[in-house]
């Protein structure tokens, strides 16, 4: 097993509904989370910082930004930040929004009419959401982009345009979410439109300058004149280096953003300042959305929206390497936090968000109990089964009070799915098994153990399990 360098710095201590945490001892646990998920998940390298209502609690950096030269992760290192991007294109629409010249709910075509004819009516808000229900602009196959002219992009936007536009919308705009890249090239487009400028300029006026943000850059890492972390992805169980796709300009509202966990921080803090954009738009723009068929969004405003216990999230994720994650509740005036963990890669391409998870699980476990409940069932799946590890478990859910939780099933049940995806089916074996066992009339539980099964090429105890969960199914 590779060893993984490791640093951890703690600057403040933290007080929570349960009595102030000593720094040292705070200190302890997210360097043994972060030792935790490095040896879980084969991280390469890591870095991570988290704000409590804009005291920061902690900043820790792991592993290295280059397995052939073993260069640390330094605080200073520059990570590829890919979707993280679209962060930005959001909040400068929502300045243009802020400032009366643009409208969400008006055709994204008013402010760029050269848009295909099937596109005319779609809103800035439905491409913001990926709600729009327009084609992708590309594929990625074996490490090649395909798009309309082979395997190199079009010169411009407005060819990428023209290019789709005799394409199918994938659904009729606003039943659904599915997101596409394309969806930020006409937003970046639209912003470009707006100030008559390059995006790459806009961005630089507008945000990074005024931030500070001078470790942040768009474009090709081999213009990042600093420490930059190389990419990892994970190919059978082990690291392989991936070379970074070489974008054109105009997607830059997309990918190709490379910054620090130190910079990342400074837009994060300045957006829950109302520096950005207004507070009071912010919360108008961060609330639940609905689709047309009144399904809820997954997207607020082009950031990704979900709630945990009281707490409203908003945030966005590149792939399965980096998130950033801001959590309030009553408003963003009350109880804040943000968390910002950015890697390099992982042998088992964990998903982002089962680390931004552990790292509240950690630090807030009373505040998330969803996410400190997920970090439970992911430490139960990778101990030796035991009855008495077992029931353990169950006298934690009793004395937590996390046994209640209405929602209790769902979550085993997606921890489950994280688990099989990451590590494997063998290891997310136990806690389907838990699952049924909790809720032995449950059709759903008993399903998924069945699906666990036939996975790992039992039939015979997969078919068994399905005729259980179908007779349940029956007797509802």
């Amino acid at each position: 097993m590779r060893r993984f360098a490791f640093v951890a710095v703690l600057l403040l201590a933290v007080s929570t509904p349960s009595g102030t945490v000593r720094a040292a001892e705070l200190d302890a646990r997210i360097t043994r989370q972060l030792h935790t998920n490095a040896a879980r998940y084969g991280i390469a390298g890591q870095a991570v910082l988290i704000r409590h209502n804009g005291t920061l609690l902690a900043q820790a950096v792991a592993g290295e930004a280059d397995l052939t030269t073993h260069q640390p992760v330094t605080p200073e290192t520059v990570f590829n930040t890919y979707s993280l991007a679209k962060l930005l294109v959001s909040a400068l629409v929502m300045q243009r929004v802020e400032a009366g010249r643009v409208e969400l709910d008006a055709p994204a075509s008013r402010y760029l009419p050269d848009l295909p004819e099937a596109w005319q009516t779609i809103t800035v808000r439905r491409f913001l959401n990926h709600a729009s229900g327009v084609p992708e602009y590309f594929q990625y196959r074996e490490g090649e982009v395909i798009t309309s002219q082979g395997n190199r992009f079009p010169t411009t936007a407005a060819e990428v345009f023209k290019a789709l536009a005799g394409a199918p919308l994938q659904f009729t705009p606003g039943t659904a979410n599915r997101y596409t890249q394309t969806n930020y090239l006409v937003l970046t487009a639209l912003l470009e439109a707006q100030y008559q400028q390059p995006y790459a300029q806009i961005v630089r006026d507008r945000v990074l300058r005024p931030l500070s943000m001078r470790h942040t850059s768009l474009g090709p890492a081999t213009d990042v004149p600093r420490d930059i972390a190389i990419a990892y992805i994970g190919k059978q169980g082990t690291l392989q280096r991936e070379d970074d796709i070489a974008w054109p300009p105009y997607a830059y509202g997309h990918a190709a953003l490379h910054t620090t966990v130190g910079d990342l921080d400074r837009f994060l803090m300045a957006l829950t300042r109302g520096e950005l954009v207004g507070r009071a738009t912010l919360q108008q723009l961060w609330q639940p959305q609905l689709l047309d068929n009144g399904r809820r969004s997954g997207f607020s405003t082009g950031w990704e929206f979900e709630e945990s216990g009281e707490y409203r999230f908003v945030g966005h994720d590149g792939g399965t390497r980096v998130r950033a994650r801001i959590a309030f509740l009553d408003g963003l005036g009350g109880d804040t936090y943000s968390f910002i963990y950015l890697t390099n890669g992982s042998a088992t391409n964990v998903w982002s968000r089962t680390l931004v998870d552990s790292t509240m699980a950690v630090v807030a476990p009373m505040q998330f109990p969803r996410e400190a409940l997920s970090e439970r069932l992911i430490t139960y799946a990778l101990e030796p089964q035991t009855a008495a590890r077992t029931t353990a478990l169950k006298q934690w859910l009793i004395t937590t009070g996390r046994g209640d939780q209405p929602m209790l099933e769902q979550d085993i049940n997606r921890v489950g799915y994280a688990v099989a995806e990451n590590l494997g089916h063998a290891t997310a074996l136990p806690l389907f098994a838990f699952n049924a066992t909790l809720f032995p009339r449950s059709a759903n539980a008993w399903d998924s153990l069945a699906e666990t099964y036939a996975a790992l090429g039992d039939a015979k105890q997969a078919e068994r399990l399905y005729a259980k969960s179908k007779a349940l199914a029956a007797a509802r």
